[in-house]
């Protein structure tokens, strides 16, 4: 019978291949197009911003932490896609009522590389799926690290000032990088004050592209923090999507790099 496990262990039964897939996470509906299920993908987030094109000819179904699940019935969806860190636990378990619901639960690159396989399983595009998981371990097993390791803070907000924590999926691709996050020990997302960070005294500080939208403007604000270190703009896409963004991640991780 065909029965799929997801990332948190629950089984899902989907008698034939998923026509309607309403997908709740933008680095997961990527995924979806890229995989070859265009004609299949019903319902999207209106954060799912990739492939540009293709995503205008969905419907969106609200955004990631609040469906709409009008929109979502009207869709009458029998597959949907999601992410425990992304999506809220009471959506989800009220859409779990009515339909498939399959979960992703990331951490690390062999995390987001098992969700690419099962997803494929899962839509009927296995062999696809391998092939992207294939070409993606290739281009980050070719990725060069510097010959000493750099210590790094990677920021997602401001107002508070929250940086990336321990057992976080961006953690592991600064690790990958040849970072050593100065934030390491803290858990997840930790709100941080500027005397912490002066005196963690990071070598590299990435500010993220998303969830907040750190730009150029913001660079002297850190340079006055911290005089000594190099200040960069990440794009939060290459760093945090887990999805078939990671075939563009460790060419863009290369060239950081090599500016850094």
């Amino acid at each position: 019978m065909p029965h799929f496990t997801d990332q948190l262990q629950n089984s899902i039964f989907l008698p034939e291949k998923p026509r309607r897939i309403v997908s709740l996470v933008p680095s997961q509906t990527e995924l979806l197009f890229d995989l070859g299920l265009e004609e299949e993908v019903v319902g999207i987030t209106k954060f799912c911003i990739h492939p540009a094109e293709k995503v205008k000819t969905k419907t969106k179904i609200g955004g990631t932490k609040n469906f709409n699940f009008e929109a979502i019935d009207a869709l009458q969806p029998d597959l949907i896609i999601g992410n425990k860190e992304e999506n809220y636990q009471e959506g989800i378990e009220k859409l779990a009522q009515k339909y498939p619901v399959w979960m992703s639960d990331i951490f690390t690159l062999e995390d987001a590389l098992d969700m690419i396989r099962k997803v494929g399983e899962l839509t009927g595009m296995a062999q696809n799926a391998l092939e992207i998981v294939g070409k993606i371990a290739a281009r980050f097993a070719s990725l060069l690290k510097p010959e000493s390791e750099l210590t790094a803070a990677y920021f997602i907000w401001k107002n508070p000032y929250m940086v990336v924590g321990n057992n976080t999926f961006i953690d592991d691709m600064l690790q990958r990088c040849g970072f050593r996050n100065v934030f390491e020990n803290e858990t997840r997302y930790p709100e941080i004050s500027i005397e912490m960070l002066q005196k963690s005294k990071p070598e590299v500080i990435l500010l993220s592209s998303e969830p907040y939208p750190f730009k150029e403007k913001h660079l002297q604000e850190f340079q006055e923090m911290l005089p000594e270190a190099k200040i960069m703009i990440a794009d939060g896409e290459m760093f945090s999507w887990y999805g078939s963004r990671l075939l563009q991640a460790p060419a863009y991780l290369q060239k950081l790099l090599s500016e850094i």
